[in-house]
Formats: structure tokens, C-alpha cells, sequence
């Protein structure tokens, strides 16, 4: 999808008339008094979390920031393959496909051996690996991802819209408060006079501090940010150019001889690029206070590091400087040894490092997607509040992972190329090295959470060696059933505050009597100690707190759906219409129609004895289990969910 060839325009580039992407300003309207949960700012972070609260009707929710309207341009536009996963949850991932540049190599480049004062490729290789996920790395506007949460936030029964142009105050947690312990004054920054100001009270069952690294919430809950000073100043640029740069549409990382070291990050469109300059690099004359940088110096820097190419900017769409510090929150939440947690953390708020590596934008909502459905939980009943402290033990631990991970890959790009003149320097082949070694990592799916109340030790491992038990579920093909249609099992999930069961059959026939998968769906349709008995509401559909689906190794065409169990076909709605979509194949088409991926095979499962899979509502394997341990799947839920 090509735009921004005439110019750049923020909004949706499906709009040929860049008046018809102007958005209607938001409507001012007071905050209301009470809420279940108060959401401060308006980043990815809280605007993931307003979207996964809005998706339960009964939750009342506010988010506030001190901005007059949405996100327009600039800040984060790298998307992890995770990250992508998530948004497949909710919907909008094949619309963000279409409108980003995807990832697919990346290019290195070092001081030529011959000519040190120009710089010379030295290799290509793949972004992201095979198999890593079945979605790609992309590059978009962080704006545009801030349009769908919103437009999910809108189309949820909850209907949520930001409350903009409001400052956090104060912040007071009153334990003996009752059901709304949490007390906010909050500023309207536009009022009726300059002479007089409005201040707004609004009383809330948890607040969530999304407002970055400047965060009030933390000041307000006496946590703090520690780690590296500030220490390194980076500038960054949106620019539509002409260059004689043969890598201009490949993510490009630079290191020249003496003139510093940049980032190429093509943009969507087609058209547009990202450029990060070393500013500690600038000549002498140069050296100004980032206050008084402009964008013609970081031009002209970009042109010393490319010789012999260059670039010709027409046309700045946004740009800004910036400085590297890597520092974590002392704490996540106000949680002590007596009370549990009323105010959480999320977001810059808690963390902040460089953006080179693409993890900001990316660790921030998967710490919202990590707490979302676990408020969700407390707030409709389902769980007990004590599962509210997993968010702090699994967020922080991989939050201190991120800083180690950006100190040393800031480093190491920030660093001369090793030479005869700068011995300490460090050799540009063994930053791609890291690069490489840590795909993983920045494609987000490397996350690996300790067992708790909810993620199993894994004693049951073997029987799904590629569903690793405290990691993402990791997607696979799979044939849909009842349509023949091909598709990924992992987009089974929504962003719903579900669990799913996974139960993948043995060897033997389906639905016959010596089936596993019947047995199991037996036991859960009519034992007293069925999770989908004891913690179903009588008004909620089958599947609302645990979805269950099955997976066979027989050839779709050789199952009948009329021998399926109810379990496995819920009547659901008004008028109890049949679920057809709960049960898949293996994917046994030929490899020249697209098929041949067995996800038995490419996810190790037993083929002989199969098993259950608990896949928590953040897409993360809780749990493997025997296809028969039916006293395992009720005692892991009875840790996580209360019974109605």
C-alpha cells in the first residue's frame, strides 16, 4: 500500500483527500465521580487497557491525559511479531498489515577497508526468522495504532472515549474507603477564564498509571525511576527524500569510521523514512543544545555517515532529539504486606530505554495486556484480587530483562568500528551477531513467565514440547472442520478475558468411544467438578470463561460434525444457534495447495496420547496436561477462578 507520495498527511491513508482523515475533536464532557477503573494517559499503554476493559459492559472505565486531542504523528512505529499476535486479538492486525512496511531484512554497514572515510555493506540477513510467529515485524505510525484501540474502544459494549486536556493532581489511597478507595483531583487545563481553575474529583477502584516516564502516578505512590542517568542524545526524523543509498527500503543499521552511527527505518507508504543520527558524533560547530537542534544539522550529519551516497530531503514530517537512559520504577503497583494493590504502574511509567531495538511501544502493551484481564477478572468476579500480584512479578522481572538487553545493544550500536586506531572499539560483525542472537527477543516472543498460581511447573512438558508452559502459544496451521478453511489455531483467541482448553486427540478415532477428547468433554458437560459448571454464570454463554476447542489428526473430510460433542458445539444467543467453529484438523491438504504444516509435528505434541492445553487470556500456555488429568484442569482453575 503506497501514500504519502505528495506530501505527509496523518490519519487513514484510505482516504485519498487528506481533509476527509480529519477527525471531529472530542466532545468535552466532565469525568464522572465514581469508576471502577481510572486510566492516566492516553500512550499504548492505557489505550490497550481501555480497550481490553470495554470488551466487559459492566466495567465502568475513564482514561484522562493532559493532550488536547489523539496522537497525530511521530513517537514509537516498530511492531514486534507478539505485538502483532495481540492485535490479531483484537481484530485489526490485517489492517495494520496492509497499511506498514514489513521487516524482512536487515541491512549492515561498516567503514569500507580500502576508502575508512565511506562506509560499505558488509551483509543482508533475514529480520525475523522461520516459524518464529505467523505474523510479521512491521513499521507504522504509532498514531495510526492508537486510531484502533480507540475505534475497539468505541465498538466495545463499555464505549469509552478519552477525556483529554485533564492533569493528575493528587493521588490518595484511603484503605478503610470502602469500594472506591482511590481518590483523584484532576485539573481541566481549558476552562471558562484564565483566572479560575477547575478541578475535578473522581473516586475509582484502581488507577493505572500509563503517563510515561514523567509519571505522576508514580510520584503519587512514592516510586521512583533507577538505572543509568541520561547519557547518550540521539536525533530522529520522518523524511519523504531522493538518495543514491541502495538499502533506502531495508531496515538499515550504519557504523562509519569517524562520523558516527545511524538507523535507517523505512516507513510505511513506500515513500518515507525514519532516521536515527548519533548526535555526540556532530562537529564542533555543531555541538549546540539539543534545544537549539534543527533538522537541517541532523541532515547534514546523515549525509557525513552515508559518503559517498547522500540524501535529499523534500520534505521533514516530524522530528525530535532525544536522550538513552535505561531505568525501571522501584516497584509496579502500591501493594504492601498488608493490603493488595490499588494503583499499578505501566508503560514508561515503569520502564524506559532506548528506542533503537523497537521494544517501547511493544513491552509497554504487553504490560496493560498482561493486567487487563486480570482486573477484568477481579472487577466481574471471576477471580480473587491476589491474582493481581502475578502482574508485578511477571511484568517486572521481564521489564529488568529489557533494560540489560537495551544497555548492551545501545553500546554496541553507539560504539566506534573497531580499527587499528580504535582497538576497543567493537567489530560491526559481532554486533550482527547480537543482533541475530537475540531475534527472539525483540520479536517479543522470547518472554517466558515463572510458575505461579497461574503457570504450571510443566512436569507434563514433554507431551507438547513446542508449547512451552509460562511462553506465548505459539500459533500453527490448522484445518477448520466444519468449512474446510485453512487457519492459524492461534487467532482462536480473542481479547475477550477468556481461557481456552485446548484439546489435541491421540491416536484414536474421533468421537468414538475410546476418544479422549469425548471423555474429556464428557467430564466437563457433566461433572460436579467441571470448571465450565462451577465458574460459568447462568446468563454467560458456554464459552465465555473457558473456550473449549479440540484438534484432530484425522483428514477433515473423514469426520462427520453431527458426531460431535455438545461441548464442542455450543448452542449460544438468543436463539441457541450452533458454534461451528470450535474444532480443527491437522492440515493434510497437499503442499501445493499450502498445506503439509502438521502442527503435531511442528509443535512436538504426542501424536499417540495428545493432551490439554490451558491457554490463559494473554495468550500464554498456563499449562500442559494429560488428555485424562481431569483433576489437573480443576485444580489449576480452581487457583484462578471463583466459582459462581
Amino acid at each position: 500500500m503506497q501514500f504519502h507520495v505528495d506530501g505527509f498527511y496523518p490519519g487513514d491513508p484510505r482516504f485519498s483527500d487528506p481533509q476527509d482523515r480529519v477527525v471531529p475533536p472530542p466532545i468535552k464532557r466532565p469525568l464522572p465521580e465514581k469508576v471502577d477503573v481510572l486510566i492516566v494517559g492516553c500512550g499504548p499503554a492505557g489505550l490497550n487497557l481501555a480497550a481490553q476493559l470495554t470488551k466487559f459492559a459492566g466495567i465502568q472505565v475513564a482514561i484522562i491525559d493532559q493532550k488536547d486531542d489523539r496522537l497525530l504523528v511521530g513517537q514509537a512505529d516498530g511492531i514486534a511479531c507478539r505485538t502483532m499476535e495481540m492485535f490479531q486479538a483484537y481484530g485489526f492486525a490485517d489492517q495494520i498489515i496492509q497499511e506498514a512496511y514489513q521487516v524482512n531484512e536487515a541491512a549492515f554497514w561498516k567503514p569500507d577497508v580500502d576508502q575508512p572515510g565511506h562506509i560499505a555493506r558488509s551483509s543482508k540477513v533475514q529480520d525475523v526468522a522461520d516459524d518464529l510467529s505467523e505474523m510479521p515485524h512491521l513499521i507504522i505510525n504509532q498514531a495510526r495504532v492508537h486510531d484502533m484501540f480507540l475505534d475497539v474502544m468505541r465498538q466495545n459494549p463499555g464505549k469509552v472515549e478519552p477525556h483529554y486536556q485533564r492533569k493528575l493532581l493528587e493521588l490518595e489511597v484511603d484503605p478503610d474507603a470502602g469500594d472506591y478507595p482511590v481518590t483523584a483531583r484532576v485539573e481541566r487545563l481549558v476552562n471558562y477564564s484564565q483566572y479560575s481553575q477547575e478541578i475535578e474529583t473522581v473516586k475509582a477502584r484502581y488507577v493505572v498509571g500509563c503517563d510515561g516516564a514523567r509519571s505522576n502516578v508514580r510520584t503519587a505512590i512514592g516510586q521512583e525511576l533507577v538505572g543509568d542517568a541520561l547519557n547518550q542524545a540521539w536525533g530522529v526524523m520522518d523524511v519523504l527524500l531522493n538518495t543514491d543509498f541502495p538499502d533506502i527500503r531495508l531496515k538499515s543499521l550504519i557504523h562509519s569510521s569517524h562520523e558516527g552511527n545511524m538507523l535507517i527505518i523505512p516507513r510505511e507508504g513506500g515513500y518515507m523514512v525514519r532516521i536515527y543520527i548519533e548526535l555526540d558524533k556532530l562537529n564542533a560547530g555543531e555541538r549546540v543544545a539539543r534545544d537549539q537542534m534543527t533538522p537541517e544539522v541532523l541532515i547534514a550529519a546523515a549525509n557525513r555517515i552515508l559518503q559517498p551516497y547522500s540524501i535529499d530531503v523534500k520534505e521533514v514530517a516530524w522530528w525530535s532529539v532525544y536522550e538513552i537512559g535505561q531505568r525501571i520504577t522501584t516497584a509496579f503497583d502500591d501493594s504492601t504486606d498488608t493490603r493488595a494493590a490499588r494503583v499499578f504502574l505501566a508503560g514508561d511509567a515503569c520502564h524506559t530505554h532506548s528506542p533503537k531495538a523497537g521494544q517501547g511501544l511493544n513491552t509497554s502493551v504487553m504490560d496493560t495486556w498482561n493486567l487487563g484481564w486480570k482486573l477484568a477478572h477481579v472487577l466481574t468476579g471471576r477471580a480473587d484480587e491476589s491474582i493481581l500480584k502475578t502482574y508485578s512479578d511477571e511484568r517486572r522481572e521481564y521489564g529488568q530483562a529489557l533494560i540489560d538487553f537495551d544497555r548492551e545493544f545501545s553500546r554496541m550500536f553507539s560504539a566506534k568500528p573497531r580499527s587499528a586506531e580504535n582497538p576497543d572499539g567493537v567489530d560491526p560483525e559481532e554486533f550482527q551477531r547480537y543482533f541475530q542472537l537475540f531475534g527472539e527477543y525483540t520479536a517479543g516472543v522470547s518472554i517466558q513467565y515463572r510458575p505461579s498460581i497461574m503457570v504450571g511447573e510443566g512436569q507434563y512438558q514433554a507431551l507438547a514440547k513446542g508449547f512451552t508452559v509460562g511462553k506465548r502459544f505459539h500459533s500453527a496451521p490448522v484445518v477448520r472442520l466444519a468449512d474446510a478453511k485453512p487457519v492459524q489455531l492461534g487467532h482462536c483467541h480473542l481479547a475477550d478475558g477468556a481461557y481456552r482448553l485446548y484439546a489435541f486427540a491421540g491416536n484414536t478415532e474421533p468421537m468414538s468411544e475410546s476418544c479422549g477428547v469425548k471423555a474429556l468433554c464428557e467430564f466437563l458437560d457433566r461433572d460436579e467438578r467441571s470448571p465450565l459448571r462451577k465458574y460459568t454464570p447462568a446468563n454467560a454463554e458456554q464459552d465465555a470463561v473457558i473456550d473449549v476447542r479440540a484438534i484432530f489428526q484425522s483428514h477433515h473430510q473423514t469426520i462427520e460434525t453431527g458426531c460431535l460433542h455438545p461441548v464442542l458445539a455450543p448452542e449460544k444467543g438468543k436463539y441457541g444457534l450452533r458454534d461451528h467453529e470450535k474444532v480443527f484438523t491437522v492440515d493434510n491438504r497437499p503442499s501445493s495447495s499450502g498445506g503439509g504444516m502438521n502442527i503435531y509435528e511442528m509443535r512436538g505434541i504426542d501424536r499417540e496420547k495428545g493432551c490439554i492445553l490451558i491457554v490463559r487470556p494473554d495468550q500464554y500456555v498456563a499449562e500442559v496436561l494429560p488428555l485424562d488429568d481431569y483433576v489437573g484442569v480443576v485444580s489449576f482453575f480452581s487457583k484462578v477462578l471463583l466459582e459462581i
